[in-house]
């Protein structure tokens, strides 16, 4: 029976999709950002192990708090390195006519072959992607986050060919990715999409920070602090968000 490594739930998500939300954080993820607050989901062996029925089971019991917008979203560590069990989930789910959100660094996606089928599979049974993107500069992101960010921006490009709605965030860390600059080429990549639905400036904070220590990893952001409300409106105005 298939099952799907599950760091966490939460029951009543506000800010992970439209309307109210279960959301399912699932264990493992590549990338290392500097300043991800859960660090203790990188490890792809960690978690419990879920059917998706049992997750679904489980989801259902707050169908009420849902409304007309609600539903499921599916978040990390990274998703889509449980991609074959994200399918069946997904899939079960749309049986029970649940909406279904899918929170992605997009860091797995590739063209390539067994993935692409699987991807593909799984957009037709995703009604919204929720992707960061965490630096438009390729370099830049390999030092914020240890990996580069063609095939990221690569998915981005197949999902708006796809026609797939997707919500854009942007972590704005003082120093790293709140440079002008930046922000106006991230603007300047989403005008090329044709599927961005929303954008969100995620203000950087550090409350993840004392895993990291639990788990004995450096944290290199210790002296940053977070943005100011000048520095966050004005990221908001050049990426136009919400």
């Amino acid at each position: 029976m298939l099952t799907g490594r599950v760091h966490s739930t939460e029951s009543f998500g506000s800010v992970d999709g439209p309307g109210v939300r279960f959301v399912i954080f699932m264990q493992g993820c590549l990338m290392r950002c500097r300043y991800c607050h859960n660090a203790d989901t990188w490890n792809p062996n960690g978690g419990t192990e879920y059917t998706a029925d049992e997750l679904l089971d489980r989801a259902v019991r707050y169908r009420d708090y849902w409304g007309d917008r609600g539903g499921i979203t599916v978040s990390g560590g990274e998703p889509l390195l449980q991609a074959e069990f994200l399918l069946e989930l997904f899939k079960k789910a749309k049986q029970r006519k649940i909406n279904t959100c899918l929170d992605t660094s997009g860091q797995p996606f590739t063209r390539e072959e067994p993935f692409f089928s699987l991807f593909e599979r799984l957009c037709e049974v995703t009604d919204l992607l929720l992707v960061d993107i965490k630096h438009i500069d390729c370099g830049a992101h390999r030092a914020l986050t240890g990996r580069g960010n063609g095939n990221i921006l690569d998915m981005l490009r197949y999902l708006s060919d796809a026609e797939k709605p997707v919500w854009i965030r942007h972590v704005l860390v003082p120093g790293v990715t709140d440079d002008d600059e930046v922000l106006r080429r991230t603007r300047a990549f989403l005008d090329t999409l044709s599927n961005v639905r929303r954008v969100e400036v995620l203000p950087y904070h550090s409350m993840g920070a004392y895993k990291w220590q639990e788990l004995g990893f450096q944290y290199t952001l210790n002296d940053t602090q977070p943005p100011t409300a000048e520095r966050i409106n004005n990221a908001k105005a050049i990426l136009r968000a919400e």
